[in-house]
């Protein structure tokens, strides 16, 4: 490769990562990374019969957070483990959320009804998959302790095992909830 050759594509590659920082700089909020051990975003998302479900409302509980769609081939296989984890472990403190990205709820619905969920299911949109820094694939799931934190983050459909061993430790531990905001 010739040195033009060379300097065009460096120039190219600055030009790239500059347009990316300067846009990053813009919009901080929207590439922000939510990482273990910090707090997680609060939100409020209109479960499948309109009314709001608020995650604050949760503190106290171990949250098994699920980013899915009735689309994602991965995400539909995990729902029969998440119902099996809700069944064996709620009464002692888990609550499965699982966060629809699907654009509408009337697949959301049929297949909630179909498979007989037991667990709350949310219409996710853009902001709220921003908020948990960005859900580009699915399933993406998340963690949250009874304070509230985030303690790990499952990207792609994960075994049934790894999260029953993490809830077991979650809801062993005796870390007390925080306030929101706190």
């Amino acid at each position: 490769m010739s040195r033009k050759g060379w300097i065009t594509g460096a120039l190219a590659i600055v030009v790239v990562f500059g347009v990316y920082f300067w846009e990053r700089s813009r919009h901080p909020d929207t590439h922000r990374s939510v990482i273990p051990g910090a707090l997680a975003p609060d939100f409020s998302l209109p479960q499948l019969d309109g009314a709001p479900l608020q995650l604050s409302a949760y503190r106290g509980k171990v949250v098994l957070l699920d980013f899915w769609a009735t689309w994602c081939e991965p995400c539909q296989e995990e729902i029969p483990r998440f119902m099996n984890l809700q069944n064996e472990y709620g009464k002692q403190g888990l609550e499965i959320i699982g966060v629809s990205m699907d654009d509408t709820s009337d697949p959301v619905r049929d297949l909630y009804r179909r498979l007989g969920m037991n667990y709350r299911v949310v219409m996710g949109n853009a902001k709220i998959g921003e908020l948990y820094g960005g859900v580009l694939g699915l399933p993406i799931a998340f963690l949250i302790g009874r304070d509230g934190r985030i303690y790990s983050k499952h990207i792609g459909a994960t075994d049934a095992s790894v999260f029953q061993r993490e809830i077991l430790s979650l809801l062993r531990s005796h870390i007390s909830p925080t306030r929101p905001g706190s």
